[in-house]
């Protein structure tokens, strides 16, 4: 396996936000992180990024384990995105690239951004500072930030949250070629079940920081008797069963 999780938890105070959680995700497969809001999928993104010190519990890659790495180890092997991180508003999108990938130590980086400009379509606005852009503007400059490094592992946390259907269908598509053409493994928490069908090998639901259910979203919606993968989500999520 590429990464391992094994008895991940994370405990705030009395507040237990992941619990003893444990999956797999092999290499080049993109995984679907999937529950209610609350559940604990962003805590558990930032403790496999190294953002968030776990209570307890290993993280592997590659059969080491994340605790052993050096910090410049992990960087130059992830990247994240998210709408709700954002990038440094008052510079422009040509600086943020420039910092971020200085900051991945990015070889021949002038060639690098103009190629992840051009595939993302955001050259148009380079000059722009970042925190005037339009949430699909920025989305793509994000999405954009978290390739500069050709990563092997990418964590996405709702990529393509609050946009309109033409911009997300871009994303999502963009996405999906992106996996086909580069070696990448792809952890992606998302509310979008159409996107996770879309994008995901197999999927997780999580529900009070523990994992209630997995495998492929045509499994899941078998096993529940449903009709698509929302009404699975919407079964789980509103079960008044403790787990």
């Amino acid at each position: 396996m590429f990464i391992k999780i094994k008895n991940l938890t994370k405990k705030y105070n009395t507040h237990l936000a992941v619990n003893k959680i444990n999956f797999e995700i092999e290499k080049n497969k993109t995984v679907g992180l999937l529950g209610p809001n609350g559940c604990g999928k962003t805590t558990t993104i930032g403790m496999i990024l190294g953002l968030v010190t776990p209570t307890e519990g290993e993280i592997k890659i590659d059969n080491k384990s994340l605790n052993t790495y050096l910090r410049d180890e992990i960087l130059k092997r992830f990247n994240f995105a998210s709408p709700y991180v954002e990038l440094p508003k008052k510079l422009t999108v040509k600086q943020n690239l420039e910092i971020y990938g200085r900051l991945y130590g990015v070889l021949d980086l002038d060639k690098r951004i103009n190629e992840i400009s051009n595939d993302l379509e955001i050259k148009n606005f380079f000059e722009r500072k970042t925190g005037e852009l339009s949430s699909g503007q920025k989305n793509r400059v994000s999405l954009a930030k978290s390739l500069i490094n050709k990563p092997e592992i990418l964590l996405l946390d709702e990529p393509t949250a609050s946009l309109d259907p033409d911009i997300g269908d871009f994303i999502r598509s963009y996405i999906q070629d992106y996996k086909l053409k580069n070696k990448v493994t792809i952890l992606l928490a998302s509310h979008n079940m159409g996107e996770v069908e879309r994008l995901c090998d197999t999927v997780i639901m999580m529900k009070k920081g523990k994992i209630v259910d997995a495998g492929t979203c045509n499994d899941l919606i078998e096993k529940h008797g449903r009709n698509n993968l929302e009404e699975t989500f919407l079964k789980l999520a509103r079960s008044k069963d403790e787990f």
